[in-house]
């Protein structure tokens, strides 16, 4: 049985800090903010729905309980629709996506919502849920585990990219970024926020800078220089790679994920599905994996994760027309295309992270939406979506328009 992609929406991204225009609302309002707009788009009746499927990555405070249940209740699906919640850092909702997928795929749900919420301005990313990554130093001893922005200068440091390699990347992710908000290419799947007496919050993507340049990102000084040397990571990461007599510090506020708040969903059924829903089926899931490396370095597993995806389809890397890579660090997306011979020019063609933001347990659903925009914008085919992940994991998807 196949999985077909029916509708994708998105909330714009907004800054995930006090100053930031979602701020004063909560995760619960997010997420059922592009719920309900899933069956207004296209008028089908929401207990159609046999299971809504939401990631998030610090589910505490406002985000903490059975989040997709609650949304579930706050968007008026009705009482008969269950919800379940994924933890897999930053690709969470990618893997709620996937899951949804297994499940349409295997016969075990006909149609299944899935997709992500993330307030970063409320929750911080501060491994507030706590395990043993916080508590257990002994495991931390054993893994190596390195905070990812070390883990992201290492990777730079290997590869031999430079402070004007990233920046670049950096750089391009802007202007990209700002001419699909320009001409209207994000138009299709953004859902605007507003507040509970209907004041609009936001229409678009806040984080975007045009005016971004190489020159004026060499300005910024190196965020995770202090962690390394003077918390004692860059000694550990010497010790697992011996080759590194130091590590180049080269990322920074200006190259890494820009903190967000947002939230999305993505509509996944069967073929009768569609008949129920009265949709016609954008794209179908092809294939779905998930990969693990070495958690010093963390974030190099899109790499397998994408060659194990491509080899469960039975496709090679010459039959993915466009690429969505999360730029958590520029360095992540710059190794992936070195690793796999993958052209800048097929990878995150509307921006990534780095401009539009980065609400962890959401941003995968928003990747799923803008590859199917891109692909049926640009007429082309197949898209993989991939992003790497706390601990050393990654999550790859394939698409294909019908």
């Amino acid at each position: 049985m196949q999985a077909f992609i029916y509708d994708a929406v998105r909330t714009p991204r907004g800054r995930g800090k006090s100053s930031g225009s979602l701020h004063t609302l909560s995760p619960l309002e997010l997420a059922s903010t592009v719920l309900r707009a899933l069956p207004e788009r296209s008028g089908f009746d929401p207990a159609l729905v046999d299971e809504v499927i939401m990631g998030c990555v610090e589910a505490v405070g406002d985000q903490g309980a059975n989040l997709a249940r609650s949304a579930v209740l706050a968007a008026g699906y009705g009482d008969t629709v269950p919800g379940f919640m994924v933890a897999r850092f930053c690709g969470s909702a990618l893997d709620a996506v996937n899951a949804a997928a297994a499940k349409v795929m295997s016969g075990q749900a006909g149609c299944v919502v899935a997709g992500g919420v993330e307030m970063n301005s409320l929750v911080p990313m501060l491994f507030g849920t706590g395990g043993p990554s916080v508590s257990d130093v002994f495991f931390n001893d054993q893994v190596m585990q390195t905070p990812q922005g070390v883990a992201a200068d290492l990777i730079a440091t290997l590869e031999g990219f430079k402070r004007s390699d990233v920046d670049a990347f950096a750089a391009a992710s802007h202007q990209r970024a700002a001419e699909a908000q320009r001409e209207g290419w994000f138009r299709g799947s953004l859902v605007p926020v507003c507040d509970a007496n209907g004041m609009l919050c936001l229409a678009q993507d806040e984080l975007v800078r045009p005016e971004t340049t190489v020159e004026s990102l060499a300005k910024l000084k190196a965020s995770f220089l202090t962690s390394g040397e003077k918390m004692g990571f860059d000694a550990t990461v010497r010790y697992r790679y011996p080759q590194v007599d130091r590590i180049d510090h080269i990322h920074h506020a200006g190259n890494s994920s820009a903190i967000s708040d947002g939230a999305s969903a993505v509509v996944i059924g069967n073929e009768k599905a569609g008949a129920h829903l009265g949709r016609s089926p954008r794209a179908r899931i092809v294939a779905t994996a998930s990969a693990a490396a070495d958690p010093c370095i963390m974030l190099t597993a899109p790499t397998p994760a994408t060659e194990k995806v491509l080899a469960r389809a039975g496709l090679s890397i010459g039959d993915i027309d466009l690429f969505e890579v999360n730029e958590a660090f520029a360095s992540v997306v710059l190794k992936f295309m070195k690793d796999l011979g993958v052209p800048h020019e097929k990878v995150n063609v509307a921006g990534g992270a780095i401009a539009l933001g980065h609400p962890v347990g959401a941003t995968g659903g928003m990747l799923i939406g803008t590859i199917v925009d891109e692909l049926e914008r640009r007429g082309l085919r197949r898209g993989l979506v991939t992003m790497c992940t706390g601990l050393g994991m990654a999550v790859a998807t394939i698409v294909e328009l019908v």
